[in-house]
């Protein structure tokens, strides 16, 4: 008979997704994304990530927390289905899971240690801030990527074109902003974050992504994403 586990994060993400609409559904699909893992206290030692540096790439095993309270289906609409028909759930990468637990491939791009206190610099995440970080290991190659059939999602998504209003623009170039800020919004909006069921009709509604600490609102004008205009919250 199999026992429980109980399992604690060892660090904590710092993302600029504050909210769950608009974050990549995937990993790398916007590797403006940059965030960083500090590790929590019973963890928190360079010793723990010596040498980590020597790899490129890392998976990092997560929670979603946000949806621990909302329980799970064995059956779920994936986007890629058109978010109508339904599929097992451990045929997707759905966030309501059994153990709501997830995994996903970053960039590593520094480790930072100040006073034995330890950052862990990432791009290309699809995390919500304040993800909990159950673990992390460095990706291998040569095991780790592999030729494989990938069932109703063999492709990456289609990208539409993303223009920017005067006053967007205007605010973007008035303001200190990230350096990838721009660039976060074009890789974030040009997959269109909208419901799968949305993408298929006219849609007329403005929409907002909250990123860092600025809203952004847009609306889909045919083939193309328009930002409206960007707001500081």
């Amino acid at each position: 008979m199999l026992g429980s586990t109980t399992i604690e994060p060892i660090g904590i993400l710092s993302s600029p997704f504050k909210q769950k609409f608009s974050i990549p559904r995937q990993p790398n699909l916007a590797p403006a994304a940059k965030g960083t893992i500090t590790l929590c206290d019973g963890y928190n030692s360079p010793e723990m990530v010596r040498d980590l540096e020597t790899f490129s790439h890392l998976w990092l095993l997560f929670g979603f927390h946000e949806n621990a309270s909302k329980g799970w289906q064995p059956l779920v609409r994936p986007p890629r289905l058109g978010g109508n028909k339904k599929t097992g759930v451990l045929a997707t990468r759905s966030t309501f899971r059994p153990n709501g637990l997830g995994m996903s491939v970053v960039k590593l791009e520094r480790v930072i240690t100040d006073n034995n206190n330890v950052c862990i610099a990432i791009s290309g995440m699809d995390l919500l801030d304040g993800t909990p970080i159950f673990d992390i290991k460095p990706y291998i190659s040569y095991s780790d990527a592999i030729e494989a059939d990938c069932g109703f999602a063999p492709d990456a998504p289609n990208l539409k074109a993303v223009a920017f209003s005067s006053a967007a623009s205007d605010f973007i170039n008035n303001n200190t902003l990230p350096d990838e800020f721009e660039s976060l919004v074009i890789q974030i909006l040009a997959q269109d974050p909208r419901p799968a069921y949305k993408q298929q009709k006219d849609d007329d509604k403005t929409y907002s992504v909250h990123l860092y600490d600025y809203d952004i609102h847009w609306r889909v004008i045919g083939d193309k994403i328009n930002v409206i205009n960007i707001e500081a919250i």
